[in-house]
């Protein structure tokens, strides 16, 4: 990642050195999805790496462009199929944008409710399988005991545990279930108990922390150029949330802290996402205790066309800046849509991160990283 491991690289290659070619994936159970990295070994040292994606290749852009545009957001749940709210979001709100749909002020704080609901639990599904990755099985087995009462509350709101199509154009489908508010806020006060348990099992534990702290280390110049988002970012010392520079929804009404720190490196990963479930539980009870009442959703034609022009939303899912972009050309189909997916910007760095570390640290080092392979290859 550094000048110092590029140069060695380099150096190796003009050589002629002839390393030993050893393919991790695309079903290796570490990597996360159907991710093939072709690696270049001399020993147990990394030369050099090749993420071969597109295995998940669906045409999704094209997709969205044949179609109406409320029938392509049952499809967004499959980018970040851990976090599919935040892809209903982003597509609602883009689309909204083009055709100047106002959103009812309830309707607002419940979906932010239900993007820090999903990223609980996409962060969860994160600290279990990076344990697991790194040999702490029963991290799996905690992390996956609060996930399932995270996931029993949005079945309760949307009937589905995975791919939601919960988000519409204009609002919800249907309001809260009722006490979900106070399902939720008891959830908040279980996870807050069980954090401790956590930092036990992976922030303290000694072994844990020397297969992470120093490996991987990805400087903030470096973050920047090769336009990491989320976590991933933050933990490299940039502090850069869209809830906080680009709010949407009802971000801005609410008070949290961006999690930054400096270090960079695998350890820093995991932790800025174990601090952000913290922060989550903070903007879930704040939204509870200024919920309005009134609709939650604006009257829509059943031939939605948007006029002629541009739009462009973020928002922030758990591995980083998620957006769309939509052009109009006055049909009922978008003219174009573009998707900017944090999985296949944050999956970029990881040629160079991974050179001059071992083979075992490959595994860690692309478990923080945290991706998503939906979203990589769409």
């Amino acid at each position: 990642m550094n000048g110092d491991l590029r140069d060695l690289h380099q150096e190796i290659l003009d050589l002629g050195t002839q390393g030993m070619v050893m393919n991790m994936g695309p079903q290796h159970p570490s990597t996360h999805g159907v991710l093939r990295l072709i690696l270049t070994l001399d020993g147990e040292e990394v030369m050099a790496c090749e993420p071969v994606i597109g295995y998940l290749h669906r045409g999704l852009e094209k997709m969205a462009e044949r179609r109406p545009y409320r029938h392509f957001l049952p499809f967004t749940d499959r980018l970040d199929y851990v976090c599919s709210l935040a892809n209903n979001l982003a597509c609602a709100q883009a689309i909204e944008r083009l055709a100047g749909i106002e959103v009812p002020d309830r309707a607002q704080w419940i979906r932010v409710a239900l993007m820090e609901l999903n990223r609980i639990a996409s962060h969860l599904l994160f600290l279990g399988t990076f344990g697991t990755d790194l040999g702490a099985t029963t991290m799996l087995l905690y992390a996956f005991r609060e996930r399932e009462e995270a996931l029993a509350l949005l079945e309760a709101i949307t009937g589905a545990r995975l791919t939601y199509n919960w988000i519409r154009v204009g609002g919800l489908p249907d309001d809260m279930p009722e006490n979900w508010d106070k399902g939720v806020l008891a959830f908040c006060d279980l996870l807050e108990s069980r954090v401790g348990e956590y930092d036990r099992l992976l922030t303290d534990n000694p072994i844990f922390r020397r297969r992470t702290e120093g490996v991987g280390v990805i400087p903030a110049e470096d973050a920047i150029a090769y336009g990491l988002t989320g976590p991933t970012l933050r933990a490299s010392g940039v502090e850069y949330d869209v809830r906080r520079w680009a709010p949407y929804e009802k971000y801005a009404e609410i008070d949290f802290d961006v999690v930054v720190l400096r270090d960079g490196d695998t350890f820093a990963r995991y932790l800025a996402r174990r601090l952000e479930l913290e922060q989550s539980v903070r903007i879930l009870r704040q939204v509870f205790d200024r919920m309005p009442e009134g609709p939650i959703a604006s009257k829509v034609g059943k031939v939605l066309k948007a006029p002629p022009g541009i739009a462009f939303s973020q928002v922030e899912s758990p591995r980083g800046e998620l957006s769309f972009t939509m052009v109009s050309d006055g049909s009922p189909n978008p003219q174009r849509v573009h998707i900017r997916a944090p999985s296949f910007a944050n999956l970029t760095v990881l040629a160079d991160l991974v050179v001059g570390n071992k083979v075992a640290d490959v595994v860690a080092i692309l478990g923080s990283i945290d991706i998503v392979l939906g979203e990589v290859d769409r």
